[in-house]
């Protein structure tokens, strides 16, 4: 699916103020972008979250969040985006930095005995919306504590996948600005290596050595 989304992106919309969804708002301010912050709590609760953690950001519902972002960021619990209006996503790039974990999510069924990666059912879930994967397989206090200048020789990689080519490079220039080497990792189809269990989760490691391990994990068995 293409979607022709502004360019460039100014407005981040963040969907979820936990630990992640604050370390991204605090990211994405440091590069001077504009932030709508929304959680399921009211904005007014949200702006007291926003002013401690994320000072700078909007507090907003999550409606206003989508509707004023030019791309937003799913940074919920999975088990929690049945409380997201989808709806108002459609025509939307949406950055899926989501895991199923099943101590925070409790089983889902439809995530436990999946056949494709949780991306492609996040996407499905979403008819309209492009889905990027990307953030979700490093922590958020590494976020924050590997950025980098481009050409820094530690400067850590994160991984970006999407069925839309267009959408990749949009979202690797977001990455960019955050401080990390953007490293094409194929379509949703090819995100298994990205989630709990795949063999870059949760691993922290430069773009030449995410581009092996990459290519090592598209190899046939």
């Amino acid at each position: 699916m293409r979607t022709d989304a502004p360019t460039p992106v100014r407005t981040i919309g963040i969907l979820g103020a936990g630990k992640l969804g604050t370390t991204l708002a605090r990211l994405a301010l440091v590069a001077d972008y504009r932030v709508l912050l929304a959680a399921s709590g009211s904005a007014q609760r949200i702006a007291l979250i926003a002013e401690v953690l994320a000072p700078g950001a909007e507090a907003v519902t999550a409606r206003e969040a989508i509707d004023g972002a030019d791309i937003v960021v799913l940074a919920v619990p999975l088990g929690k985006l049945g409380n997201v209006p989808l709806d108002a996503l459609r025509g939307k790039i949406v950055i899926d930095a989501m895991n199923y974990w099943q101590p925070i999510d409790g089983t889902l069924e439809a995530f436990e005995n999946a056949t494709v990666p949780s991306s492609e059912l996040v996407r499905d879930a979403i008819p309209g919306a492009t889905v990027v994967k990307t953030i979700n397989h490093m922590g958020y206090h590494e976020l924050e504590g590997f950025t980098h200048d481009a050409g820094h020789p530690q400067r850590k990689a994160l991984a970006v996948a999407s069925d839309d080519p267009d959408a990749v490079r949009l979202v690797s220039e977001i990455v960019e600005d955050f401080g990390f080497d953007p490293v094409d990792a194929g379509t949703l189809a090819d995100t298994w290596v990205l989630q709990p269990g795949g063999e870059l989760f949760g691993v922290v490691v430069t773009r030449d050595e995410m581009e092996r391990v990459l290519a090592a994990a598209r190899q046939p068995a």
